[in-house]
């Protein structure tokens, strides 16, 4: 029967960033997934091209509800040590807006960069692994696998969320949660898409693939980025930020422009260009197309000077709080993260322990920590793994 120091199962990009750095300090490391190849959904992420980390993290870019939890394990392994990885590597990237750092190739430069160091290292890699059963024991854990049983010292679960299950997203890292004593928060899909059904079906449907610079706001948070308009509903990366916040039955307020004051503005068109139409000049901040379809379905188009002060009132409410009630959103099957998990109430902030169940680890995605979008819930993932490999 395998006898090793450490198994981590996940070959995401926590249990990857496990294992080198555990390996690193002379532990025996075996790594174990259940899918065909390792890191599938860093290949996938970014577009194709891995947004890493951000130069601008800091605890306020998590959700969680133990909201301090995050703090110390992203000061010990902060998104300065992941690029400085980055850059030893020779791995090309470029700052697309906001501290986004992607590569300027593809995803797989820094998988590669991961499995490199897990070589390097002597990390033991193990895919098409599952893990049927898990017992304690006095001197660690027992796994049942389909490799056979192993034995271990520290085990870790680097499982993930249930976001994106056809990249073999599973709750298996929940279920070890409750086996060994911890509280699963509620789990739901965040940064994810929101539907629509009813009166705005036909404007998102007309619109699919239009995107407008909005301020996106719900329960009090707001973000300034681009909405996008799809055949089901709304994307786009504000409407992916905002999803975290909303829950069912909320409203979204839009601000469809937020560079101008929509009264002042409205105003000082009618008293300029009194005879333009509205879909004319709105026709100057938005596409020609949204311009037309938004003045004829919300307004009635016509030559400002026809409009009262009251309308003009009315119509720059609308475009300054436009007021949607999602129907839902696309859940798990395109969420970049899952919300809640394990509750980090019951993990030791400084070694990613369970305060359960000892030499029992979890990092990354699997605890109740998420970040926004643009690459935090990658640094998370680094920052946790780092930690726990300085204990395991």
């Amino acid at each position: 029967m395998p006898v090793t120091d450490v198994v981590i199962i996940g070959a995401g990009a926590a249990g990857l960033m496990c294992a080198f750095t555990a390996a690193n300090r002379g532990r025996k490391v075996m790594l174990i997934d259940h899918a065909n190849k390792p890191g599938k959904k860093i290949l996938m992420s970014g577009g194709g091209r891995c947004n890493f980390t951000n130069m601008y993290t800091e605890p306020a870019n998590f959700l969680s509800q133990n909201p301090h939890f995050c703090k110390s394990a992203l000061a010990r392994y902060t998104q300065w040590d992941f690029i400085e990885l980055v850059g030893k590597h020779g791995v090309p990237y470029h700052e697309k807006k906001l501290g986004q750092l992607f590569c300027d190739n593809k995803s797989s430069d820094i998988l590669g960069l991961l499995l490199s160091e897990c070589e390097a290292a002597g990390v033991s890699l193990h895919m098409d692994t599952s893990v049927q059963t898990i017992e304690k024991t006095e001197t660690g854990y027992l796994l049942s696998t389909t490799l056979g049983d192993i034995s271990c010292e520290s085990l870790v679960i680097a499982t993930g969320g249930l976001s994106i299950p056809t990249l073999g997203a599973t709750g298996f890292g929940y279920q070890v949660g409750k086996q060994f004593g911890h509280t699963l928060l509620p789990t739901r899909a965040g940064l994810v898409p929101f539907t629509i059904t009813d009166q705005l079906k036909a404007l998102c449907t007309e619109l699919t693939g239009t995107s407008v610079d909005c301020l996106v706001s719900c329960n009090d948070v707001s973000f300034r980025e681009n909405i996008l308009f799809t055949h089901r509903g709304l994307s786009g990366p504000a409407i992916l930020q905002i999803s975290s916040f909303w829950h069912p039955g909320d409203a979204v307020e839009i601000n469809l422009m937020p560079d101008h004051d929509a009264h002042r503005w409205l105003t000082e068109q009618q008293a300029e260009r009194p005879n333009s139409e509205l879909k004319t000049l709105l026709g100057e901040i938005f596409t020609k197309k949204m311009a037309n379809l938004i003045a004829d379905q919300w307004f009635v188009s016509r030559p400002m000077k026809q409009y009262t002060h009251a309308e003009l009132a009315d119509i720059a409410n609308k475009l300054s709080s436009w007021q949607v009630v999602p129907a839902g959103t696309e859940g798990y099957r395109t969420a970049e993260v899952t919300l809640g998990g394990i509750d980090t109430r019951e993990v030791s902030s400084k070694t990613m322990e369970s305060l359960k169940s000892p030499k029992l680890y979890f990092i990354g995605e699997v605890l109740d920590v998420s970040g926004h979008l643009g690459g935090f819930n990658f640094q998370w993932a680094w920052a946790s793994a780092y930690a726990a490999a300085q204990y395991v």
